[in-house]
């Protein structure tokens, strides 16, 4: 749902409106966020009735949080997100719960964060586990923003925790904003992907005044519809069909052109990635 936040902030589609789009535009199935959901038990219910009508289902739920935050109070509070995610999963019949890291703020080192970060995971692990949930941890920021960092926080947290409940959601935009080509990146992390943002970034033009996205080089980068960017996603489908990815496949549009439009392209192209 995050592709239509504009129009979510404009007051032009709620949840149940969102879920009715995508099946128009030929989706099978749906990812929430917990962004959209201010009213948990009447979104959630709206949600549902709306997966009944379409036939469509919700295959991943997203949380945002961050345990990369020096206090306790703050850090129990990234886990009770998790928890909340994983609730809502199971409410809704989802399997994945989307999650993040956290990221390093000023007062904390890298070092610490990262504990910090494998000490919340493994909770919300363990917490996922007897709740038969997984968890996907998207490569976002510095501390998870690279495949390698992405790799060693998973390995760490099973370590951890025992189980193998957290795996990761490899973002195809995400990887350029720290240096990493996307489709070698992929190929890094395949193996522990539960789930796949599939998204498209490029350069901004010189002249750009809208939004963009900074990366750690200071290059700025900007959305696009699928395919009319510069990730090589053909590459990342193969990389992801050669680890034997079996997980949701989950359309993510951050450009500028109304989502209406742009996002029913994406769709349609992403399709013919995935067919080949």
């Amino acid at each position: 749902m995050w592709s239509y936040v504009q129009a979510y902030k404009e007051g032009r589609i709620d949840i149940p409106g969102f879920i009715r789009e995508a099946q128009r535009i030929g989706a099978e199935g749906v990812e929430l966020l917990d962004f959209f959901a201010p009213n948990p038990a009447a979104d959630r219910e709206a949600a549902k009735a709306a997966l009944a009508e379409t036939g469509l289902v919700c295959g991943v739920f997203s949380v945002g949080q961050n345990f990369a935050r020096p206090s306790v109070e703050e850090r129990q509070a990234a886990l009770d997100r998790v928890k909340f995610g994983v609730d809502e999963a199971v409410a809704l019949g989802a399997g994945t719960v989307r999650v993040f890291a956290g990221d390093v703020s000023e007062g904390i080192t890298f070092d610490e964060a990262r504990g910090w970060i494998i000490e919340g995971l493994a909770e919300g692990s363990r917490y996922a586990h007897d709740h038969g949930v997984r968890l996907a941890l998207e490569n976002h920021g510095s501390l998870a923003g690279r495949s390698d960092q992405v790799k060693g926080i998973i390995e760490d947290v099973r370590a951890a925790c025992g189980n193998d409940a957290l795996g990761a959601n490899p973002d195809t935009g995400n990887f350029l904003l720290v240096g990493q080509a996307s489709h070698e990146a992929i190929l890094d992390v395949a193996p522990y992907a539960y789930m796949v943002h599939f998204k498209d970034f490029t350069p901004a033009p010189a002249d750009h005044e809208g939004w963009a996205y900074t990366s750690l080089s200071g290059d700025k980068f900007v959305g696009t519809a699928i395919g009319e960017g510069s990730v090589d996603l053909a590459q990342c489908v193969a990389a992801l069909k050669a680890a034997g990815f079996d997980g949701w496949l989950n359309v993510e549009y951050e450009a500028e052109e109304d989502p209406f439009t742009g996002v029913e392209r994406s769709m349609a192209t992403a399709r013919r990635f995935v067919e080949g």
